[in-house]
């Protein structure tokens, strides 16, 4: 079964920036449509970017982070990045990647990675 493992959330200043990583288990990563996702606390967790498959993978961003947020990924690493530029106190949230197929969550939930923007 995938397996997804998150890294690099830490306490970033409004501003700055942050990149979270993901890595995926197993053979057929680059064949899984990939997303990251957040929960901020008292809320739903909400999806924040998405990326296909292959050399022309569609892009897609939550309105709120466009411009701001770049999700990358490594196929040769089986990983998946978010790159966050200018956060904002509201990015505060536990960062989760997964499958993503029609906007939802197609696999287990790993244990995200913590990211709080203050000052």
């Amino acid at each position: 079964q995938v397996q997804f493992v998150e890294s690099g959330g830490d306490l970033v200043q409004p501003g700055g920036s942050l990149r979270v990583s993901c890595a995926v288990s197993g053979s057929a990563f680059s064949f899984y449509p990939m997303g990251w996702f957040r929960q901020a606390p008292g809320k739903q967790r909400e999806l924040v970017a998405t990326i296909g498959r292959g050399d022309s993978a569609i892009i897609t961003y939550k309105a709120s982070v466009k411009g701001r947020f770049t999700i990358t990924r490594d196929n040769a690493k089986n990983t998946v990045y978010l790159h966050m530029n200018s956060v904002k106190p509201e990015d505060t949230a536990v960062y989760y990647c997964n499958v993503a197929r029609d906007k939802q969550a197609w696999g287990p939930w790993g244990q995200g990675t913590q990211v709080t923007v203050s000052s």
